[in-house]
């Protein structure tokens, strides 16, 4: 009887479970499958992912919903608790009906890895109140995130960073719900909201259970709280990335130094020394990430205790000092990159063979490699370039690093031979760079270097051949510039590289021909500088950078050339090139620079120009082009540099280019411009332009005062521009023809620094106006040889930038402003042929000023045109005396004598009268010796005028 009745009591109980858990999976497998029909499956959706699939492609009802992949049910409840999806290649959105919130005891979501890229993360998912763990990682949402996620207080784990993408829509969180968050999950553990626009402080009141804090590229600013620091259980901590955030390091102990693992604080400044405790108390590192700290000072020594320490990058800061042995000999230590600091010194032996990366490019590192290199059999990189080191490059020091990947020794000081079969013994390099040293490349053995290399930069080696190249097939990037390679390049390479080669820099060689250029993927070719000859080749595909200037190619330009239609940078000056200029090229949109100076081109310039161009650089300077200025070139709204000097061209001034509101360099000297610079209705004028050329035309009337009034970059000095920049990039930099000094010269590179006007040889006549005084930037002014008339304007006593100023050749008459006499930086003046009179105005420069600068104006007196300036009258020596002391005389004569005379009493007798004399240039040694005898004799009697002051106060002190 009783055991009928435990069977029955087992039976219904059984029943109660089953009951109990069918009616959940029921619901749950409804709920499941409607989350899966609204999505789509595609691979391309998961590539924040390494791995990916679809794991609810094999979802059905023939299986418990429990059984399912992705899915992890309650064994007694049979609820749903773990639900991951990650990396199942999902694509649709997620709104806040979705039937995923039906799954309301949920533990672990997660959903990194998908495209939900038109979803904003619901509220909803802050009705979890179970959720334990929530990644919605790489998955594409935007938006807000709402603050309802701070109300899951039992979060452990919680991962919303986002996709790093020019093209994602950031997430935001605000500074409020920021701290929200912070306040409220108090068990959390770890924090990920990489890529989270935050733009907030950072709070101080973090859970003291975090062991992960990632905060990377959120836009913090302020001053990280020394608290973080001393978490007590953190073991991950980055804030990498941002640039507004500043920070000390704690000078004393860390309180999380027994746990914290990996630190990476990449980005945020310093501007301090790395502290010694730092090593001391992080000894349990295995990462530590210090790029662009504006750190400084040495390495600390205390850095040689971090004795698991994997990942060691410190590189681009400002430390100096030496490398410690101790650093090279961590035994953990993988990867260390040091690159672009101020470290000097030798490089110490190697003691750990852990080593897998160096990269200490850019320093001032010196001294010969340590031999113990070639016991690092595991190093797979080797990267020194941009230091001093010196020696030869020994075949021995690489004979076991088998292993290696990359070696980049380009710009040192290395010296000698080095044969190929310094690479034999390599068994896949991928990178090889010895570039710009003072060896010599040879192949004596006759070695190839393998098929794997990837890329290859041997500029300036004295490579001679490429014989050495034949097996490489994979090339993506060569560089063999400034080298001896002859003759044309062989028909198997262009079939090697054909479907490879990206970037190709031959240029400065002595190659003569190249019959066509069949690269499939090419984006950049350099064939500048060489010898080639016969028409130009056409790349089949379009690449993005094509130079091939300064060789003897001829023939016209042919039409097809516009089907480049990639084309940013367009080189072919300083060739023979004939015709006209395809019209079609105005058509190539993405066109930023071309470059067709010092040819034989004739016709038309294009006139094709549209509102699309990105046109920044036109140069077509010496050829023999004809007809107007194109109007469209007004569409060519980036536009910064154009020279059309040295053609044909007739037309009046194109005042309408001054709607471009880039255009900083303007040269149109040597055509056949006519008529008056008009004025223009138009207020913002010229706002950039820096250099304006109009010189050897035929322009007539006044000089126009309009332009000069726009000129508003001429009329300020910026301070940033004290470092050197120049017009143009990496690969191009803008050249032009002026003059300078009296001379023309081109300037390769043209530096932001020059400020030219040049309206020299045309026909303008009348005054100059004294705005031009206004325009305090400029560096060289020329109006010569023009029919200018009237005085020079004493405004030009403000151009304190001037150089170089040339009015030579005018009709000017009147006297040489006095104000001209303080320009310090005038190193070059021109006023010959006009009607000056009057006495030169001497200062500092005057003495550098050869009479040649002051010839063809009769009425000018004074050094170095003459021996005195006398004002037309014989002065006596009583005459100049007297005159020092005369306070109503304005006479100039006796103003720079007073001057010369005070000079001479604060630097004594000789100097004073060596200064009066340079002034004056009198050269009579009567005269100067009967002032020499009245300075001395006014000057003792001050002397003795001081002695009697002295006596009768010493007199007035002993009385009283």
């Amino acid at each position: 009887m009783g055991y009928a009745v435990i069977m029955l009591l087992i039976v219904f109980l059984c029943h109660e479970v089953s009951s109990i858990s069918t009616l959940p999976h029921k619901h749950q497998t409804i709920s499941l499958l409607k989350f899966k029909q609204s999505f789509t499956i595609h691979p391309s959706a998961s590539g924040f992912c390494q791995e990916s699939y679809p794991k609810t492609s094999s979802w059905n009802t023939s299986r418990d919903c429990c059984s399912w992949d992705g899915v992890v049910c309650d064994d007694i409840t049979g609820h749903v608790i773990e639900l991951d999806l990650g990396c199942s290649e999902l694509v649709g959105t997620i709104d806040s009906n979705s039937s995923l919130f039906q799954l309301s005891h949920l533990q672990s979501l997660d959903l990194t890895g998908n495209n939900f890229s038109n979803s904003h993360i619901s509220p909803e998912f802050g009705k979890f109140s179970s959720l334990k763990h929530l990644d919605l990682s790489g998955s594409y949402f935007s938006g807000q995130i709402p603050s309802e996620i701070s109300h899951l207080s039992k979060l452990h784990s919680l991962r919303l960073s986002t996709v790093f993408s020019i093209y994602s829509k950031k997430l935001r969180l605000t500074t409020h719900d920021f701290k929200s968050l912070l306040q409220n999950l108090t068990q959390l553990r770890e924090l990920d909201l990489i890529g989270i626009n935050i733009s907030s402080t950072i709070p101080l009141n973090f859970s003291s259970h975090l062991t992960t804090l990632r905060l990377t590229y959120t836009g913090l600013y302020g001053i990280i709280p020394e608290s973080l620091f001393h978490l007590p259980n953190l073991e991950t901590l980055d804030l990498s990335r941002n640039y507004e955030l500043s920070g000390y390091f704690p000078k004393t102990k860390w309180n999380s130094s027994a746990s914290l693992v990996g630190l990476d604080l990449s980005g945020v400044n310093f501007s301090d020394n790395l502290p010694e405790s730092l090593g001391y108390h992080l000894t349990s590192l295995r990462s530590l990430f210090l790029r662009s700290c504006n750190l400084r000072g040495p390495i600390p020594e205390s850095l040689s205790n971090l004795t698991r320490i994997k990942y060691l990058y410190l590189n681009r800061n400002s430390l100096n000092g030496t490398i410690s042995p101790g650093m090279l000999s961590l035994p953990s230590l993988k990867y260390i990159d040091l690159n672009f600091n101020h470290l000097s010194g030798p490089l110490e032996d190697f003691k750990s063979n852990s080593l897998i990366s160096i990269n200490l490019e850019g320093n001032q590192l010196q001294g010969h490699l340590p031999h113990s290199i070639q016991n690092l059999v595991n190093l797979t990189c080797l990267i020194l370039s941009f230091n001093n080191f010196s020696g030869c490059v020994d075949v021995s020091l690489f004979s076991n690093l088998k292993q290696l990947l990359c070696l980049s020794l380009s710009y040192n000081n290395f010296s000698g031979r080095v044969d190929v079969s310094l690479f034999s013994n390599l068994k896949q390099p991928r990178y090889l760079s010895l570039s710009y040293n003072n060896i010599s490349l040879t192949n004596d053995n006759n070695v190839t270097l393998p098929e794997s290399l990837y890329t290859l930069e041997l500029a300036a080696c004295e490579v001679k051949e490429l014989e050495f190249l034949r097996s490489t097939k994979q090339l993506s990037y060569l560089d063999l510039s400034n080298n001896k390679i002859q003759g044309r390049i062989p028909d198997w390479a262009w079939s090697n590289w054909m479907f490879s080669l990206q970037d190709l820099d031959m240029s400065h060689n002595m190659l003569t021909s190249v019959d066509s250029i069949p690269l499939q993927f090419a984006d950049i070719i350099d064939l500048r500088s060489n010898l080639l000859q016969g028409s130009l080749p056409i790349p089949p595909i379009s690449p993005t950078y094509f130079f091939i200037s300064q060789n003897n190619l001829s023939e016209e330009i042919p039409s097809s050339i516009c089907n480049l239609t990639s084309l940013v940078m367009l080189d072919l000056a300083g060739n023979n090139f004939r015709g006209e200029i395809p019209q079609c090229l105005g058509n190539i949109t993405a066109l930023q620079v071309l470059d067709m100076r010092h040819n034989n081109l004739s016709g038309k310039i294009p006139t094709t120009f549209s509102n699309e161009s990105s046109l920044r650089s036109l140069n077509l300077h010496g050829n023999k082009l004809e007809g107007k200025i194109p109007r469209s070139l007004a569409n060519c709204k980036d536009l910064e540099v154009l020279d059309l000097g040295d053609n044909h061209l007739i037309d009046t001034f194109p005042m309408w280019l001054g709607t471009l509101p880039k255009l900083q360099v303007l040269s149109l000297r040597f055509n056949e411009l006519h008529g008056p610079i008009r004025t223009s209705r138009i207020e913002n004028m010229f706002p950039e332009l820096r250099i304006i050329d109009l010189s050897y035309n035929v322009f007539s009337g006044n000089l126009p005062s309009c332009l000069f009034h726009h000129l508003k970059a001429m009329r300020t000095i910026d301070p940033s521009m004290e470092a050197p920049r120049y017009f143009g990039n990496t690969y191009y930099q803008d050249s032009i023809t002026v003059a300078i000094k009296g001379s023309d010269r081109e300037i390769v590179r043209i530096l932001y620094l020059y400020t030219v006007i040049d309206l020299s040889s045309n026909k303008f006549r009348g005054q100059i106006p004294s705005i031009v005084g206004d325009l305090i930037a400029v560096r060289i002014l020329n109006l010569s040889q023009n029919g200018l008339q009237g005085h020079i304007p004493p405004s030009f006593g403000d151009l304190s930038s001037v150089e170089s100023l040339d009015l030579s050749g005018n009709q000017l008459s009147g006297e040489i402003p006095q104000q001209l006499a303080s320009l310090t930086t005038l190193s070059f003046l021109n006023l010959s042929h006009n009607h000056l009179q009057g006495c030169i105005p001497q200062g500092p420069q005057s003495h550098t000023f050869e009479r040649n600068s002051f010839e063809g104006n009769d009425g000018l007196q004074g050094f170095p045109v003459s021996r005195s300036c006398t004002d037309d009258r014989v002065l006596d020596t009583n005459d100049i005396v007297s005159g020092l002391d005369d306070e109503e005389s304005n006479s100039e004569f006796q103003s720079d004598f007073r001057k010369g005379a005070l000079m001479g009493y604060g630097s004594g007798l000789c100097i004073g009268l060596s200064i009066i004399y340079f002034m004056l240039s009198s050269g009579k040694p009567i005269w100067l010796a009967r002032i020499i005898l009245e300075m001395e004799h006014k000057i003792m009697r001050g002397r003795r005028k001081k002695q009697r002051r002295q006596r009768n106060y010493r007199r007035r002190n002993n009385h009283f």
